[in-house]
């Protein structure tokens, strides 16, 4: 990645970094690292990827997300205001967020993940989006960070979540979305089964199943996630969009599950 580029995307992003390497770390895949070090390239030095930077990242925009949601919204109940903030950092709209920012197009990673269309990946983009803010908290400071998060993750997005949340929508908390939709469908309660578990012990990706009670144990829909948690809301989410899409099609608009 030449200078130029990094001048361009640091114009975009709002902020200079005193610290470039933090950048260019934040911007690497593991693939390239991994690539680097199958190849025994030596020119340069080890290469770091951007999974520790994820790791602080994603404390960091739990932090400062939660932080702007409590001075905004000071009437709003506690169950209220972990549906926004879950929303908000979730990785599906990081990874739009990442998109939105071009990051795509100055990830740094090996042939093989650029071939597969690593650069248009939610996954790769939301993953990048952490770790860059990681990396702006690091080199300027929490202020920084704050206005970044502000500026691209939060406020052009937060009007809308407030409305869909003030209108009943599933915002953040896909499962109890899922349990009051079943509820009032007659699909019984949702039940949450592990189909598989995979990676190292610090990067975990887990496959949720989520099935219904009621007419025997029929699979709605999978998820997957870093933690047991998340592939269960990714499920539930999943769930919801294909039991509306359903009901749409149904000709008497009654749900089916």
């Amino acid at each position: 990645m030449g200078q130029s580029s990094l001048e361009t995307l640091e114009r975009a992003l709002g902020h200079r970094f005193g610290q470039e390497h933090l950048l260019v770390q934040a911007l690497t895949h593991s693939s390239l690292a991994h690539e680097h070090h199958l190849s025994g390239e030596k020119s340069g030095g080890p290469v770091k990827d951007n999974e520790q930077l994820e790791f602080l990242g994603d404390a960091v925009i739990g932090l400062l997300v939660g932080e702007s949601l409590f001075r905004r919204f000071p009437d709003l109940r506690e169950g209220e205001l972990t549906r926004l903030r879950s929303a908000l950092v979730s990785r599906k709209h990081l990874g739009q967020v990442g998109a939105k920012l071009r990051l795509g197009k100055y990830m740094r990673m090996s042939k093989g993940e650029e071939r597969s269309g690593g650069r248009k990946k939610n996954a790769l983009l939301a993953n990048c989006m952490e770790a860059l803010i990681a990396a702006l908290y690091l080199d300027a400071g929490l202020e920084v960070a704050r206005v970044f998060v502000e500026r691209h993750a939060v406020g052009p997005y937060v009007a809308e979540l407030q409305r869909e949340l003030e209108e009943g929508q599933a915002i953040g908390d896909h499962k109890s979305a899922l349990q009051e939709y079943l509820q009032a469908n007659g699909g019984g309660q949702p039940v949450y089964v592990v189909k598989g578990e995979s990676g190292p012990d610090h990067r975990k990706k887990f496959t949720v199943e989520v099935h219904y009670s009621g007419k025997g144990s029929k699979a709605l829909a999978r998820g997957s996630g870093s933690t047991k948690k998340k592939a269960e809301q990714e499920a539930a989410r999943r769930a919801l969009e294909k039991l509306r899409a359903a009901e749409m099609k149904s000709p008497d608009g009654a749900s089916h599950a």
